[in-house]
């Protein structure tokens, strides 16, 4: 029951924050002390790095969507594999919007305690990323 209910969470995440935009749900979701174990470069490892990453991406690919390809759960551990589909619609480090339609991956490894996220490890697939806007 635990797995489910700890996967539930990662998937609010994902489609309410990282898609929806809401970041009084990202506030309730994620411990204050966060920490992301593979930040992006030029991020803090920090709850307030991973908002500013969410609104870096928002701002970027506003009309957002991610597909979760699948989810498993063990202990506290709650990995995810993400398809975003998405539109260049603003700069992303350094590359002016293309209006192109862009597709890559992610792989999250997410650790849920106390109904709240707190700890991140992750792959994005950037260089498929910015192949398609450069």
């Amino acid at each position: 029951m635990m797995s489910e209910h700890n996967k539930m969470i990662v998937r609010r995440l994902v489609e309410e924050v990282q898609v929806g935009g809401d970041f009084e749900v990202f506030d309730a979701l994620m411990h204050p002390d966060f920490v992301d174990h593979t930040p992006s470069p030029g991020f803090a490892p920090t709850k307030d790095g991973a908002r500013d990453l969410y609104h870096v991406f928002r701002a970027a690919f506003p009309d957002m969507t991610a597909t979760i390809e699948f989810q498993l759960a063990e202990g506290d551990l709650v990995t995810t594999r993400k398809i975003y589909v998405a539109t260049h619609k603003g700069a992303f480090l350094g590359v002016a919007p293309t209006e192109r339609s862009v597709t890559f991956d992610v792989i999250d490894v997410l650790r849920v305690k106390a109904d709240v996220i707190t700890d991140h490890w992750g792959v994005m697939n950037i260089m498929k990323l910015m192949a398609q806007i450069s």
